[in-house]
């Protein structure tokens, strides 16, 4: 009897496993985002596009690419009463950005535009449970 409980413990450990590395499968869908063309080298972006928007803040449009365990950029910065309008783009795995100050959440291939009213600085990090490097996909926005 305790042989059996044995393998069926082995066999549901095996399931989990599986499935957390599916997970973190590549993601080869095709989206239909821009893709950002103005990184700066030191992963911090003012803006990629920006126009005015009615409050009288601009309109950053912001494209961040994510793969297995990172986002291309780690720092935003905009000016009180800005709008960002922010893609995510999954270039491996399957990822998710959570700006919880904010109440943002927007997942791969989506686009969700906010206006920042208050200065501060807002952490953001990966959503989905992605692997080992999970904990390490972070960024803030920094609003002055």
């Amino acid at each position: 009897m305790k042989v059996k409980m044995k393998w069926t413990v082995i066999a549901a450990l095996m399931i989990v496993a599986v499935m957390a590395l599916s997970a973190c499968g590549n993601n080869n869908k095709d989206n239909n985002s821009t893709t950002n063309t103005n990184t700066p080298s030191n992963n911090s972006a003012s803006s990629n596009d920006s126009s005015t928007n009615a409050a009288g803040g601009e309109t950053k449009e912001i494209t961040i690419d994510a793969s297995n365990w990172k986002f291309d950029q780690t720092e935003i910065k905009a000016n009180k009463g800005d709008t960002i309008k922010l893609t995510l783009k999954n270039s491996q795995g399957v990822h998710g950005i959570s700006i919880e100050d904010l109440g943002v959440d927007i997942k791969g291939g989506e686009t969700k535009e906010f206006t920042v009213n208050d200065a501060g600085t807002f952490e953001f990090h990966c959503s989905v449970q992605c692997g080992q490097g999970h904990n390490d996909m972070s960024g803030k926005i920094i609003v002055e």
